[in-house]
């Protein structure tokens, strides 16, 4: 009996008819522009210094139902990433995603979780604009960057992967407060 020839997916099809995607920094732009202003300038600066951190970290971005996520990792594995910038509507939180096990003698990391603790960098009208510098949570990130599963690389070039996108999402921006 011949060989059937394999039919092209619809996913390929598609992908083949539509534009071309855009670069992830432009893909990554657009996903901070959804937020408030306020929350997406304390984010990019976040992101900026968390860059200057992990130069040479891969950063997997996933833009989901209910937040944009940027994770941190030293391979292209998901579970091998050792922070993520997470933001909900009006707020920025990094999140150390092997961080249960941290020293944390001035209880700066919150969650009681097996795995994952984070410090709330932006709360809308709380903007804490210099906690990255702060040297409690700079020693924080070392201690996790030297405790992580796989090393980040000391040098590397950074890269940006859009992971994932939903089609459906809450609204990024925080609701109006209520006229009483």
């Amino acid at each position: 009996m011949p060989r059937r020839k394999p039919r092209a997916s619809s996913a390929s099809t598609n992908r083949m008819n539509s534009a071309p995607p855009a670069d992830p920094e432009s893909q990554l732009d657009s996903f901070l522009a959804k937020y408030d202003p306020e929350v997406s300038a304390f984010a990019r600066r976040a992101l900026a210094k968390m860059r200057k951190l992990v130069p040479g970290a891969l950063e997997m971005v996933y833009d989901n139902y209910n937040w944009l996520v940027i994770g941190f990792s030293p391979t292209e594995r998901p579970s091998e990433a050792i922070f993520s910038l997470v933001l909900p509507p009006g707020r920025v939180t990094l999140c150390f995603l092997q961080g249960a096990g941290l020293p944390d003698p001035t209880k700066r990391l919150r969650g009681s979780g097996n795995v994952v603790r984070n410090i709330r960098l932006y709360d809308l009208g709380e903007p804490d604009p210099h906690v990255l510098d702060d040297p409690e949570v700079l020693a924080l990130i070392n201690v996790a960057l030297n405790r992580a599963k796989v090393p980040m690389p000391a040098r590397g070039r950074r890269k940006l992967i859009i992971r994932s996108v939903s089609a459906r999402q809450k609204p990024r921006r925080s609701t109006p407060p209520k006229k009483s």
